[in-house]
């Protein structure tokens, strides 16, 4: 069983900064893909960024320019960078790996960002 604990997340001014961390308890990146998900309320979660393990990443047309998925392999963590937020990223962002091969698929808990003056 893998645990991702994410944090980071807060109350933060529209065109502010976060940087979100999911550390995870096993190093799985070099197998897993690791993504970010956000749920807004009355919303589906959906996807913000992708990180494959071989590196390669992807990104939701709502946050490309905006966001940078990375991983440090030594820490075991994944990162979410953002700038320039808006009030529509306001949102839980849950961090996610994934192993469609070993049928493996975990969540952490998710943690919370709100963009508001």
């Amino acid at each position: 069983q893998v645990q991702l604990v994410e944090s980071g997340g807060g109350l933060v001014q529209p065109g502010g900064s976060l940087r979100l961390s999911c550390a995870a308890s096993t190093n799985i990146f070099s197998i897993y893909a690791m993504g970010w998900y956000r749920q807004a309320p009355g919303n589906q979660r959906e996807v913000v960024a992708v990180i494959t393990s071989r590196g390669s990443t992807n990104y939701a047309d709502s946050v490309k320019g905006r966001a940078t998925i990375s991983r440090d392999n030594t820490k075991k963590t994944v990162y979410l960078q953002m700038d320039s937020l808006k009030p529509e990223d306001t949102a839980v962002y849950f961090c996610n790996g994934r192993n469609d091969l070993l049928k493996q698929d975990y969540w952490g808990q998710g943690t919370q960002v709100t963009v508001s003056s």
